[in-house]
């Protein structure tokens, strides 16, 4: 279980330079919809792992792709990241031997430690240097089920095990709530639990009803940023007052059936109305009268199609 405390914020901007590349080199850009570093004690030592999230409303057939970028910019932005740290060091040293008097082509830094061997030179990367694993998940917020490809392997249709032999594939990281059970979208401990159950069930009303009367605690006091999300996602027309942190959703729905109900009840009353009203006109029956059989306002009656 991953735990808030434990991640840092990070720029979800990717910028990698060509290795071996001179200056005149268009550096390459992307931006990740969230990027966080983990941090947690394993083994005795500290692990880190960057965890990249991309958000989707609607399929992308070449998520793969996207994300396998990504990730490749981010190692490419490490060992970047690396040469310049490894440069600055180097021209630390340097100023420090040329003030000490020391001959500056000697094979250690003054301290004992070595010096970047010719193959070192050549990445700025070195044999002690080690790269941070990059993760990216993409989360479908959707009730529709994810039908693109997964992996790099579906998007070119290769068959021939000789051919995928001599090729490394890349398999994507999905969150997608159609195609998952209940029981997974509960290992959750955010109230992205509650944003991915509702999604599931939004084109559903019955299952939606059950799935929200089978978890009234959780839905009963959802926090205002989730409720955002479901709202901005399934077009719930959820009310709710802007102070409010905390939202009923399970009454927010009830209210809003209700609201259809009873409106839906004033729109057959109406047309029941005029019904009535067309067929009176037909009849001969003065407009005055009609008023009052029908308990609409001449002003309302007047307007009514087939009363000109």
């Amino acid at each position: 279980m991953i735990k808030p405390e434990e991640l840092t914020e990070r720029d979800p901007t990717e910028i990698a330079l060509p290795y071996g590349g001179d200056s005149a080199v268009v550096p390459v850009q992307k931006f990740r919809d969230v990027q966080k570093l983990y941090a947690a004690m394993t083994d005795g030592k500290m692990e880190y792992v960057l965890y990249g999230v991309e958000n989707q409303s609607r399929v992308h057939f070449a998520m793969p792709v996207r994300n396998y970028l990504y990730d490749a910019l981010e190692y490419a932005g490490q060992v970047e990241e690396a040469a310049r740290s490894h440069k600055k060091e180097r021209e630390e040293q340097k100023k420090k031997t040329r003030e000490a008097g020391k001959y500056e082509g000697e094979e250690t830094d003054g301290q004992g430690r070595k010096t970047f061997g010719s193959e070192e030179f050549l990445s700025g990367f070195g044999k002690e240097d080690k790269l941070i694993p990059s993760i990216t998940v993409t989360i479908l917020f959707s009730a529709k089920p994810w039908d693109g490809p997964l992996s790099l392997f579906e998007m070119m249709g290769i068959s021939d095990p000789a051919v995928q032999a001599c090729m490394d594939n890349y398999y994507m990281r999905l969150i997608a709530p159609a195609q998952m059970a209940d029981e997974e979208i509960m290992k959750f401990q955010s109230s992205l639990r509650e944003v991915l159950l509702f999604i599931k069930y939004s084109e559903n009303k019955d299952e939606l009803s059950r799935m929200l009367e089978n978890n009234q605690k959780r839905f009963g006091e959802l926090e205002r940023r989730a409720v955002d999300v479901i709202k901005a996602v399934t077009n719930a027309g959820i009310k709710y007052k802007r102070s409010e942190e905390a939202v009923d959703v399970c009454k927010a729905i009830q209210d809003m059936q209700t609201e259809a109900e009873q409106r839906g009840k004033q729109i057959g009353e109406l047309r029941k109305a005029q019904e009535s009203t067309r067929k009176l006109h037909e009849m001969g029956m003065p407009i005055e009268d009609i008023v009052q059989v029908v308990g609409y306002s001449m002003e309302v009656v007047k307007g009514w199609p087939g009363m000109v």
